[in-house]
């Protein structure tokens, strides 16, 4: 039984140097466990659209789905602060970019060992 080795370009939080950054500066993709990827505004619609905004495009990058464990949504409808919190609970894998590289490994027909 051989084990393979697979190299990932990651950045100090832990996913790929290339993975698609949420665009607004309050969203943010979080530490482990899970990988919550953070979009807050004070608009749900607006929330919501940057995250499938952001999703389409990770998934054009890893090109096959993005693996979402689960979606949680925290609000604050204090009268003058009101906020949404959306995050989405990624598989850390997918975030690091690990299909991604194995499919081009395999298309290549280089294996590490």
């Amino acid at each position: 039984m051989s084990e393979e080795t697979i190299q990932l370009e990651l950045n100090d939080s832990g996913v790929a140097v290339d993975l698609p950054m949420p665009a607004n500066q309050r969203d943010k993709v979080q530490d482990v466990p899970y990988r919550p990827v953070e979009f807050r505004d004070d608009d749900l619609p607006s929330a919501l659209e940057r995250a499938a905004t952001w999703l389409r495009q990770t998934q054009d990058w890893l090109g096959e789905a993005v693996d979402v464990i689960a979606v949680h949504l925290d609000y604050d409808d204090t009268k003058g602060s009101p906020y949404y919190n959306l995050k989405l609970l990624c598989n850390e894998e997918d975030l690091a970019g690990a299909p991604k590289v194995v499919r081009e490994r395999d298309s290549s027909g280089t294996t590490d060992q």
